[in-house]
């Protein structure tokens, strides 16, 4: 039987950015989550955190393969967070608290005003 050399890539091909979580596990540690690539796009990724699907996420990596870059996004997504529920008045979930305080921080986080 013939061997092949040859191993399947993991990289994606589509010229997209996808975006990543790294989740602390506590005692088990920590992991960078699977995910789909259909559901690796930023909106979807951020609504995950909203929701809760991540139990204590500590750090966002975006990356490009088409474009050869990769960045830690985790400071603009936590702003972005941040950003949403001033506008709708809301807390930061209680589950997000402490990676917006690590990435943005209790003094520098911007209040929206409604108009009326």
């Amino acid at each position: 039987m013939r061997k092949s050399n040859w191993t399947p890539s993991i990289v994606p091909r589509d010229d997209q950015t996808f975006y990543l979580v790294a989740d602390d596990f506590g005692r088990i540690g920590r992991a960078w989550r699977e995910t789909d690539i259909e559901t690796a796009d930023l909106e979807t990724v951020i609504q995950d955190l909203m929701v809760g699907e991540y139990s204590n996420p500590i750090r966002i990596a975006a990356f490009n393969t088409s474009e050869r870059w990769s960045e830690d996004v985790s400071e603009d997504v936590a702003r972005e967070i941040q950003r949403r529920c001033d506008l709708q008045l809301t807390d930061v979930p209680s589950h997000l608290q402490d990676f917006i305080d690590r990435h943005v921080g209790r003094d520098q986080k911007q209040l929206v005003l409604r108009l009326v």
